[in-house]
């Protein structure tokens, strides 16, 4: 017995400065300490907004995103309009304003992004006929672009809202896939693409199960909740409130599209405008006057709220987004707005820390305000 005490003893003493020994050699090995990626901040820069956008916002940013080069059903970028007319996106890309910004952004090691843009049903429907096919057309179109202005990401945003077939869906998957295939073999760099919050809850082209073994980074457009098309005034990018307040929110959005895409891979697409609609009275979601809905800039908002002494406001901290009214004298009746704020950018910071998700991204550039962007400044 007393032997047995003595060899449990001895046994134990050699367990515990084993342990100890694991325990200091895994600490002096580096790699075993898994620290978190650093957050992202995705800045979308639209070429019409080139005069507006304020280079400190770059202090804010990890990546430039230019907005856009627009892809014909043949997978080709449109360069022309017509023949005496350059495609918009296609003549910025070229110009003084656009190179200035870009080199600034390379000073202040921010990455650059281009986009690659589609909205046009039937295009789409081209364009996924021949997915292999096109998605060579593509990149051979865009690969000289990248390596010339210092692109190291490619972001696509196909977006067609229509029902897709399963085998469109298919198809759709294989041109991003190949499209994936070809950026790394020509060493290009990274591939971002864009959902929808439909994509979340209707059969859309985009397969997010699909599409998500071969992005980099997936950037969930959360916003557009509610539109100028919209029959009743509303937030453009609701928090919270589904089944309350709004039909659908940026925390089920979320929530579902992490049933299928890591939170590592995932950005929180946050609007810097809202929406202004003209109404017969002052409720929050009341009916809007037909074809009275404009965009309204954060930028606009603050600006009207400053110099505007009838004008009323308040915060619904459901939506976290902030509301806007005033009378129409000249009409008897009253303009709402509903836009984000700098509360609404610090609620979504908070809840895209709480998800884990992979950063955020901004549309667009030159919708900002003087306040709005401040909760980023230690978000990196």
């Amino acid at each position: 017995m007393a032997k047995f005490i003595i060899v449990s003893v001895f046994g134990l003493i050699i367990g515990i400065v084993a342990g100890i020994l694991i325990i200091n050699s895994e600490s002096a090995i580096p790699f075993h300490i898994k620290t978190p990626a650093p957050k992202q901040v995705i800045g979308f820069l639209p070429y019409w907004q080139l005069d507006k956008a304020n280079q400190n916002e770059e202090k804010y940013l990890t990546t430039l995103t230019y907005f856009a080069l627009n892809v014909d059903g043949n997978g080709n970028v449109v360069k022309l309009i017509n023949e005496q007319q350059e495609e918009p996106g296609w003549y910025e890309l070229h110009s003084d304003k656009l190179r200035s910004i870009i080199e600034n952004a390379k000073k202040n090691n921010i990455k650059l992004s281009l986009l690659i843009s589609s909205g046009d049903a039937n295009a789409i429907n081209q364009l996924v006929e021949k997915p292999t096919q096109h998605a060579n057309t593509l990149i051979n179109d865009v690969a000289p672009i990248m390596k010339q202005y210092h692109f190291t990401d490619l972001n696509l945003d196909i977006e067609d809202t229509t029902p897709a077939s399963g085998s469109a869906q298919a198809h759709f998957t294989q041109f991003i896939k190949i499209v994936k295939q070809l950026l790394a073999k020509e060493k290009l760099g990274t591939l971002t693409l864009e959902i929808s919050s439909a994509d979340t809850v209707k059969y859309n082209l985009i397969n997010i199960s699909g599409i998500e073994p071969y992005a980099d980074d997936i950037v969930l457009m959360a916003y557009d909740f509610h539109s100028p098309d919209s029959v009743v005034t509303g937030p453009v990018a609701p928090l919270n409130g589904a089944g309350k307040d709004s039909e659908y929110d940026v925390t089920t959005a979320v929530e579902r599209t992490l049933q299928n895409v890591p939170p590592n891979k995932l950005l929180l697409g946050m609007p810097l405008y809202g929406y202004e609609w003209e109404t017969l009275n002052t409720a929050v979601r009341s009916a809007v006057i037909p074809g009275s809905g404009v965009i309204a800039s954060n930028n606009r908002a603050e600006a009207l709220l400053s110099e505007c002494a009838s004008c009323s406001a308040f915060f619904d901290n459901e939506s976290a987004e902030a509301f806007a009214e005033y009378s129409d004298p000249t009409t008897g009746t009253y303009h709402q707005i509903s836009f984000p704020d700098q509360q609404s950018i610090h609620a979504k910071l908070v809840f895209a820390n709480k998800e884990s998700l992979a950063g955020l991204a901004l549309w667009a550039l030159g919708y900002e305000g003087n306040t709005i962007l401040s909760p980023l400044a230690n978000y990196k």
